[in-house]
Formats: C-alpha cells, structure tokens, sequence
C-alpha cells in the first residue's frame, strides 16, 4: 500500500453525490493510496477499522468456504464503498475483500467515519443504500453461478470489469479468473479461446482487450444488464 500525496476523493460517485456540508464531516480524515492487485483487505471475521471508497480500479468480494475454495459474490468500483456498515456500529466482513484491478481509494478509519454518520442522515443513508446494493448483486450472482453457463459467466464478468476499469483492457491473469468464475484454471482458456474466435476479445497471457463489445454483451448472460439497471436504480 503506497500513500500517494494528491488525490481526489471526489472521482468516486457516493462521496461526490453527498451534500458538501456533509461531505465536509468526512473529508478531514480521509487519506487517498493506491493498491495492487491481488492486495487482500479483509479476510471473513476480521472487523473493519477502516471504509474504502474506491476512486478507481474495482475490487471483489469473495465467499469463502471452509475447504478454502472461493467464489466472487460482487464487485465494487468508484460507484461504491466497502466497509459502509462500519458507520452503523462495530463491523466484521464476512467475506474476502480483494484487489481485483489496481486502483486508487480514499480511505477513512472507521471510528471518524462512524462519528460522521453520527451527524448526518446522508451518511446513514449512503450505509444502508449501498448496502442495499451489495445484497442484490450477491442474489444476482448467486443465480448466474448456479443456472448459466461458464461462457456466458465469463463475458458478464469481463464486461463488469471493463466498466469498472473504464478501459477496454483488463490485465488479469488465469488463475485469478478461475477464482472469480469458481472453475478451473483450464476452463478459463477454454472458455477465453472460444470468446477471442468469435472476434470479441483479444486475449494474452495476463491481458484481455474488449475488440467488439457488441458481441460480447450478446454472449453474457442477462445477468450483466440486471446488474447495471438494479445498481442505477438503488444508488
């Protein structure tokens, strides 16, 4: 984790959506870093002492079972904010919280976020309503893991990624694919071989770059524009 000395908390959404007196409670004490994929945030159990507002990049949230397998329940971007809840009492994740692109977030402890919240019903509010979020993409994702099928699975998740990125470049590799898709790692160049002959994407070790986003939106599942359209109508 790298402290950068400029940043702009106002690039993400929820911070930028609050009333300026409001968003004055929080501003003090928020610090802007930088973080590397694959940087793990929370582990379940642990309890949150600090709230990430993401301002660019995405990270996932992960179920994950007692064998140690894990599979990605949601996903968070510059729209969002992880550890919200926080803000409402003592919080503890009950998922892994994971770098998934590299990124840039505005960090503030949890205590002075609580105190903001304390103060202000659009914070209490911003807890709740993203949190409102966070569930309809876990019941969404839950459903598109259990009935379709990997390729449509894996186009969703590369469009997900590619808004989050807001890039048509997504480096990831594919092991971290397996794990987000929960397959494996065989099924993923399988699946992005098959996705990259209908001229979709270009894919290399460790990069996909979207080549024809039309293709790729009628190959996913429903499941993607359920995610855009529930998301723009809770935030």
């Amino acid at each position: 984790m790298h402290i950068q000395n400029l940043g702009r908390p106002l690039d993400n959404k929820l911070l930028a959506a609050l009333p300026r007196h409001q968003f004055d409670l929080l501003s003090p004490n928020l610090t802007t870093v930088s973080l590397q994929q694959a940087e793990v945030l929370a582990e379940p159990g642990d309890e949150f002492d600090q709230v990430y507002f993401p301002q660019s990049g995405m990270l996932s949230l992960l179920a994950v079972l007692r064998d140690g397998k894990a599979i990605e329940t949601a996903t968070i971007g510059r729209e969002g904010v992880v550890g919200a809840m926080a803000g409402l009492g003592l919080y503890k994740s009950l998922v892994r919280v994971v770098v998934q692109l590299p990124m840039t977030v505005s960090k503030i402890p949890a205590s002075q976020f609580r105190k903001a919240a304390a103060q202000s019903d659009a914070v209490r509010n911003m807890c709740i309503q993203y949190n409102e979020v966070l569930l309809s993409q876990a019941r969404i994702t839950a459903a598109c893991n259990a009935l379709h099928a990997v390729e449509a699975r894996f186009c969703r998740w590369l469009l997900q990624s590619a808004d989050r990125a807001e890039s048509d470049t997504v480096a990831l590799t594919h092991e971290f694919l397996a794990e987000m898709l929960g397959v494996r790692r065989t099924s993923v160049t399988e699946v992005a071989s098959k996705i990259q002959a209908t001229g979709a994407i270009s894919y290399t070790r460790g990069q996909i770059t979207i080549l024809d986003r039309s293709i790729l939106e009628n190959m996913s599942c429903e499941c993607y524009q359920t995610l855009v359209d529930q998301s723009a109508s809770l935030i």
